[in-house]
C-alpha cells in the first residue's frame, strides 16, 4: 500500500472496519487516496487501520446515527488530512427478520435512523466542511432490496428505497459542485449478510447468472469508479451491482 503514490484525495467511509465498507476503503487506498473510517467497534477499526496502513488511514469510533459522532468524524478527518473529497455512506443495520405486518415501529425507526438519517447527517456535515466550496463526490450504499420487494427484510428494503431517493435529492441540490450516486448490491459475502447464505452458499449463488455471490471488492471497485474522474458526468444514479440477479425478473 505505501508504495502507491498519494492521489491527494481523502475519503470518509462510514461502517468502514469490515465488509463492504472495508472493501471500499481498501480500493481507495490502493489507488492512492487517504481514508478515515468509522464504526462502533474500536478494536475492529484499529485492526482495519493497521491493514490499510497507518500512514493512509485513521479511524473514528462511534454510532453512525449519533449527530455528535458525525460532527467529530468530519472534524477529525479535516484535522488529519485537511480535506474530505469523498463521503461513502455505508453504515447500515437490519436488526429484524419477519413480515412487515408484525414489525415493531420502534425497530423501524432505528433502521431509518441508521440507514437514512445518518447518511443525510454525514452528507450535510461533509458539504459544509469541505465539499460546498471545493467539490467532491458522495456514494450511498443502498441495496437491491430498495428497488424490489424483499420478503422478511421489508424495513431494510424500505429504508434503502428512501436512501436511493435521498441520493437523487442530494444530487440535485449539491450540483454542480458535488456528484451524488448510490450503489445497490445484491447479496455480498459479509458478516452483515451471513444469514442470507450461511450453510447454503452454493444454493444461494445458483440463481445468480454470474454463478457466485458478491464480495466486498466488487462494491469497492464500483465505489472507486463513482469517486473517480471516469464518472465525472454521472450523478443521481443508482448502480446495481448484483451478479445479474435482476436478469431473472420476468423469466417464466
Amino acid at each position: 500500500m505505501t508504495a502507491v503514490e498519494l492521489s491527494g484525495k481523502v475519503a470518509l467511509i462510514t461502517g468502514g472496519s469490515r465488509g463492504i465498507g472495508y472493501g471500499v476503503a481498501e480500493a481507495l487506498v490502493a489507488r492512492g487516496d487517504r481514508v478515515a473510517i468509522t464504526g462502533r467497534n474500536e478494536d475492529s477499526l484499529k485492526e482495519a487501520v493497521e491493514q490499510l496502513g497507518s500512514d493512509r488511514a485513521i479511524y473514528i469510533a462511534g454510532k453512525a446515527h449519533d449527530e455528535a459522532h458525525q460532527a467529530v468524524a468530519v472534524e477529525r478527518t479535516m484535522e488529519a488530512f485537511g480535506r474530505v473529497d469523498f463521503l461513502v455512506n455505508n453504515a447500515g443495520t437490519n436488526p429484524v427478520f419477519g413480515p412487515i405486518a408484525d414489525l415493531d415501529l420502534g425497530v423501524a425507526r432505528k433502521v431509518f435512523e441508521t440507514n437514512v438519517i445518518s447518511a443525510l447527517g454525514f452528507a450535510q456535515k461533509t458539504w459544509h466542511a469541505w465539499q460546498k466550496e471545493n467539490g467532491g463526490a458522495i456514494v450511498n450504499v443502498a441495496s437491491v432490496a430498495g428497488i424490489a420487494p424483499s420478503p422478511f427484510i421489508a424495513a431494510y428494503g424500505v429504508s434503502k428505497a428512501a436512501l436511493i431517493n435521498l441520493t437523487q435529492q442530494l444530487a440535485h441540490e449539491f450540483a454542480p459542485k458535488v456528484r451524488v450516486n448510490a450503489i445497490a448490491p445484491a447479496v455480498v459475502k459479509t458478516k452483515f449478510a451471513q444469514a442470507l447464505y450461511e450453510g447454503r452458499e452454493e444454493e444461494a449463488a445458483a440463481s445468480y447468472p454470474l454463478a457466485r455471490l458478491g464480495v466486498p471488492s466488487d462494491i469497492g471497485g464500483a465505489a472507486a469508479f463513482l469517486t473517480s474522474e471516469q464518472s465525472d458526468w454521472v450523478t443521481g444514479q443508482t448502480l446495481v451491482v448484483d451478479g445479474g440477479i435482476f436478469l431473472n425478473a420476468g423469466v417464466g
